[in-house]
């Protein structure tokens, strides 16, 4: 049986995955609510298998190495996130790593991921690592394409756009959920075009 592959994001309205340095949204762009926080929790309270590129892992790693105990980024499914474990697709980092459980794997992304869709007994989730993904999307290798969209419009401070790498697809909604009464959840089977 294969694994079930999740490439999960954060987005604005407009695309973008995070802010050019300086801007002053603040994490989650300032609009997270309880319903948000409770349902992330919730969703890494299942076991499952951590996916990341070697960027996003540094810059995870980063914000929780500046962040303290009462920070958003300390928020308790970030910390769930955490402590799954995790595999790193990276050429650059290398073991140990300041990360409870994560492997560095390095070499082709999408044949290492295959190997992890056949081989694992619980389902893959990736938050961030957009290239990554891109990649993955392209190979057929992504199963549900999770976007949780913030309510805001980032056009003059808005980085990294969420889908600009990636190829064509055609998506079949799964599932929606409106949280805190105006973050929106979508979930899609992508299927490319």
């Amino acid at each position: 049986m294969t694994a079930t592959y999740t490439f999960d994001v954060f987005s604005s309205l407009d695309g973008y995955g995070s802010l050019v340095p300086g801007a002053d949204w603040g994490g989650y762009w300032g609009k997270q609510g309880p319903e948000l926080l409770e349902h992330r929790f919730a969703l890494f309270a299942e076991p499952q298998r951590m996916v990341f590129g070697a960027t996003t892992h540094r810059q995870f790693a980063q914000m929780l190495a500046e962040s303290t105990e009462e920070s958003e980024v300390r928020d308790p499914w970030v910390t769930r996130m955490r402590n799954a474990p995790a595999t790193i697709v990276s050429s650059t980092l290398r073991e140990p790593l300041d990360w409870p459980d994560a492997t560095v794997v390095s070499g082709d992304a999408v044949d290492i991921v295959a190997r992890l869709k056949e081989g694992s007994d619980v389902p893959l989730r990736s938050h961030g690592s957009l290239s990554l993904n891109w990649a993955l999307l392209a190979a057929g290798l992504v199963d549900r394409v999770q976007v949780t969209i913030f309510p805001v419009i980032t056009g003059k401070s808005g980085a990294d756009p969420i889908f600009g790498g990636a190829a064509d697809f055609d998506l079949e909604l799964l599932e929606t959920r409106t949280l805190d009464g105006r973050t929106q959840e979508l979930v899609y089977r992508p299927t490319l075009h």
